[in-house]
């Protein structure tokens, strides 16, 4: 468990959103998260007690040791570790540290970091499975069904509002049948394809936050919305 006392965050980050194309959000360990996703400046923690740093996130071989007033850059994380970037006698390392190296000015940061931890794995899980969610972002919606079939924005001076929707379609082949004048024997032959909508997705936002989810019933999981907490936002 993440331990209350674990940080001093010493620059704000924020969620941004991008138009890259999609990438998973996890590496190949599902238990990582990385930051540099979520966040549009990197986050920098102050270093109170000295602590090594380990090439794996348990801890199996050591590359070195951040010291006491140090400051790294925190670029992934686990439950029980941090993935972090420092400087160690003129080089710089990337490396796995303990959580009780670092101190926290405000006691909701390491909270709201577990919350943006927990939010990215179940929201990795909805975008593997192509679906979305209340809370998601657009930039999350756009990974998990591509880019949308319509558009509809409001902007006013309290921000922007408006819906994406989603058409699925599959391609349906039509064909003729034709008798041999010689043979008798009748053959299909294709006509022509039709494309026949076969689902429909309309996504509600405001902010680029989703605010409410329609699904056709015939679509895979319609009726089914699903919440997720909003992005955490971190404040300083």
């Amino acid at each position: 468990m993440i331990l209350r006392s674990a940080i001093t965050f010493l620059l704000a980050g924020t969620l941004v959103a991008s138009a890259e194309p999609r990438r998973s959000l996890l590496d190949s360990d599902p238990d990582v998260v990385y930051l540099e996703e979520h966040l549009d400046k990197p986050i920098e923690l102050r270093v109170i007690k000295e602590a090594p740093i380990f090439s794996d996130k348990d801890g199996k071989r050591k590359l070195g040791s951040i010291v006491t007033g140090q400051k790294v850059v925190l670029q992934a994380m686990t439950e029980r570790a941090y993935r972090i970037s420092a400087k160690t006698t003129g080089n710089r390392v990337v490396g796995w540290v303990a959580p009780w190296a670092f101190a926290s000015k405000d006691p909701d940061f390491v909270e709201n970091l577990k919350k943006l931890y927990n939010r990215q794995l179940e929201v990795a899980r909805l975008i593997d499975e192509n679906r979305v969610a209340i809370g998601m972002t657009l930039e999350e919606v756009g990974k998990s069904l591509g880019s949308p079939t319509k558009t509809k924005v409001r902007q006013t001076e309290k921000g922007r509002s408006g819906s994406w929707e989603f058409v699925a379609y599959e391609e349906v082949p039509h064909y003729t049948y034709i008798k041999d004048p010689v043979t008798g024997k009748i053959y299909r032959q294709l006509s022509h394809v039709t494309k026949e909508e076969t689902g429909k997705t309309l996504v509600e936002f405001e902010n680029d936050v989703v605010t409410a989810i329609e699904e056709s019933e015939n679509r895979a999981g319609g009726g089914q919305v699903k919440i997720v907490v909003p992005p955490v936002v971190f404040l300083w």
